[in-house]
């Protein structure tokens, strides 16, 4: 498979459910690409997969990618769950639009995951956290004024 991809992940809710942002940090040989966005009403895991999914998506041919994230949700779920969801058609797992996504893109790309500690110390982990929680903010603000009378 080609280059290798290193794709860091962190997602994070005010509330859960509630407000959600996320981080996807690529490097690739050095160079950083970082992603973020979120969404008004969500919760903590569909943003951990939102990370990982928008991480792949941002690739434009296949590689081998190594996924770091804080969420063994996500960590498990590409390591040792999706193969057998996949064969049950995901039927009556949580969140299986997104595991869909995610398996379709493990397809292309040579995906392992590694499982970091949350707020260790980990500096990439940290970075993406960092990044993750001030989308949910954002969007918690956002929310509170959408949702004032003027």
């Amino acid at each position: 498979m080609g280059k290798l991809v290193t794709i860091y992940t962190d997602g994070a809710c005010v509330g859960n459910p509630g407000p959600g942002g996320y981080c996807a940090i690529l490097v690739y040989k050095g160079t950083e690409k970082i992603l973020y966005g979120g969404e008004r009403e969500t919760t903590n895991n569909r943003m951990e997969l939102k990370a990982a999914i928008n991480g792949l998506k941002a690739l434009k041919r296949p590689c081998k990618v190594k996924i770091i994230s804080d969420s063994k949700y996500v960590v498990n779920g590409i390591n040792e769950w999706m193969e057998g969801w996949a064969t049950k058609g995901f039927r009556g797992i949580k969140n299986d639009d997104l595991w869909r996504e995610l398996y379709a893109l493990k397809k292309t790309h040579d995906v392992e995951a590694e499982w970091v500690k949350a707020h260790s110390g980990h500096e990439m982990n940290e970075r993406c956290d960092s990044i993750a929680r001030a989308e949910a903010e954002r969007r918690a603000r956002l929310s509170e004024f959408e949702g004032s009378e003027s």
